[in-house]
């Protein structure tokens, strides 16, 4: 990565990244001038993937799938050679699921995660404890890297709108998973402990959002929902240079969020 430049940083929910790619992700990839890339909702086993799609030119990968055929999944690509990546949280019945993968390039640890909807089977709330329990896990790993010292960013799909301004239509919401309170005060929490949701740090306004239902017209209309974030440890803060969303970009019922980093953040 250049180092007279900000790294572009970017999260994006590819809704299945097979079928990103044949809606222009490769050309994004290529274009989007991004040095770091993290995927959720990849779908697929590395072995499914196109060259050009699991390992593309200029870039290390690494993949998390979900044990479920066409289910979760997660990667990270990077245009450095990390010093050390993994995957998983160490905790089966999230792992399985293919919902964390990470990055670490000195002092700096870059991680994409797809947090879980709470939506049940039967369109109910009953994931809503399971989503919980993971958001606490992401936290208690990730503080454990800041406390040692790392400076951490988490990027992906959190699943949750953290306040009004978040969702355009935020009334008739408020027993949905995505906008209870108990899924808001898990961000509450991150904020609490020093954690900067980086968009707002840059944006205050409304009308900024990431996901829209895929019934027509709801994109046109912007009537959406800011789910994906890139939540930046208090240390990592300062080497935080700008925030942005890329509702133009298509391929997908997430557009890309990302952020740019000063690359002495790895110092």
């Amino acid at each position: 990565m250049p180092p007279s430049r900000p790294w572009r940083v970017v999260s994006w929910n590819v809704n299945g990244l097979r079928a990103c790619a044949a809606k222009g992700f490769p050309s994004w990839l290529a274009s989007s001038g991004c040095d770091i890339a993290g995927l959720q909702e990849v779908r697929a086993f590395p072995e499914q993937l196109e060259p050009q799609l699991r390992s593309p030119p200029g870039f290390h990968t690494v993949f998390a799938p979900a044990e479920r055929p066409g289910y979760s999944g997660v990667a990270l690509f990077s245009r450095a050679e990390p010093a050390a990546s993994g995957v998983g949280l160490g905790v089966p019945r999230f792992d399985r699921e293919g919902r964390f993968v990470w990055m670490r390039f000195g002092k700096l640890v870059i991680a994409s995660g797809y947090f879980p909807k709470g939506n049940g089977p039967a369109r109910d709330n009953s994931r809503v404890p399971y989503k919980l329990d993971f958001c606490r896990a992401v936290f208690d790993r990730t503080e454990r890297w800041r406390r040692r010292g790392w400076r951490v960013v988490v990027l992906g799909d959190f699943n949750t709108a953290h306040r009004e301004i978040d969702l355009a239509r935020p009334a008739s919401n408020r027993g949905s998973s995505g906008f209870l309170p108990e899924e808001r005060a898990e961000l509450d929490r991150w904020i609490a402990a020093g954690w900067v949701d980086t968009f707002r740090a840059f944006e205050p306004g409304a009308g900024h959002y990431s996901w829209w239902a895929q019934r027509p017209g709801m994109r046109e209309r912007n009537v959406g929902w800011r789910v994906d974030y890139a939540f930046a440890s208090a240390n990592a803060r300062p080497f935080v240079r700008g925030a942005f969303l890329s509702p133009e970009v298509r391929g997908s019922d997430h557009c890309p969020a990302g952020v740019l980093l000063d690359p002495a953040a790895v110092w």
